[in-house]
């Protein structure tokens, strides 16, 4: 019996001591629990305030927003009395408006006529290649000619195999001469004409008189 008291007493104060620890840790864990509570309430109470207060600016701004409609709209009804009185201005200047399109029309077509003089204005490709070979006392190749037309007229964007067909095509047409110094190709200008006809005509002239 003894044994079986002692033993008994034992695991009282086993489960007193493990009550007693649970009911330290189930007031520290209500605690913990309280001051959270404690900190979203003031957290949702700080939410709660800023939502009052965006809500009043929003419909103030709202309301200084839809002022400015109403002044204007109030404005457009005001002016339709003026526009009786601009009508006979109006019906005057049907003729200045009439002259204004054919005044366009000549100031936009007087830059294209501008245009189409300038281009015509400008000479061939053909005929600055038969000037070149004219102005020169040696054959020269198609790249010799295209290199000196392009530095004349940089703005021609000349190109020598243009100049090569150009050149063929004068030789063609017999405007040009053609003469090959090995692998090379190079043209001149046409000899002119011998002048016998003249120089035989006088005296015939003369033993006719």
């Amino acid at each position: 019996m003894p044994e079986s008291t002692a033993s008994a007493t034992e695991l009282t104060s086993q489960y007193i001591n493990q009550v007693a620890s649970d009911l330290e840790h189930n007031v520290k864990e209500q605690e913990r629990i309280t001051a959270e509570i404690t900190a979203l309430q003031q957290q949702l109470a700080a939410l709660q305030h800023d939502h009052t207060v965006l809500v009043s600016m929003q419909q103030a701004l709202g309301v200084a927003a839809t002022a400015p409609d109403a002044a204007n709209a109030e404005s457009t009804t005001v002016p339709f009395p003026r526009k009786k009185a601009t009508a006979r201005p109006r019906k005057q200047t049907k003729t200045a408006a009439a002259k204004q399109p054919a005044a366009k029309k000549q100031g936009a077509e007087g830059p294209a006529d501008k245009k189409a003089v300038a281009k015509t204005a400008q000479p061939t490709l053909i005929e600055l290649i038969r000037r070149h070979l004219t102005e020169q006392s040696e054959p020269r190749s198609a790249a010799e000619i295209a290199t000196a037309l392009s530095q004349a007229h940089p703005d021609r964007g000349i190109k020598t195999t243009v100049v090569r067909t150009s050149l063929e095509n004068l030789v063609a047409r017999n405007q040009a001469q053609r003469t090959k110094q090995g692998s090379s190709v190079f043209y001149t200008a046409p000899n002119p004409p011998e002048p016998t006809a003249a120089p035989e005509a006088e005296p015939q002239a003369e033993t006719a008189g």
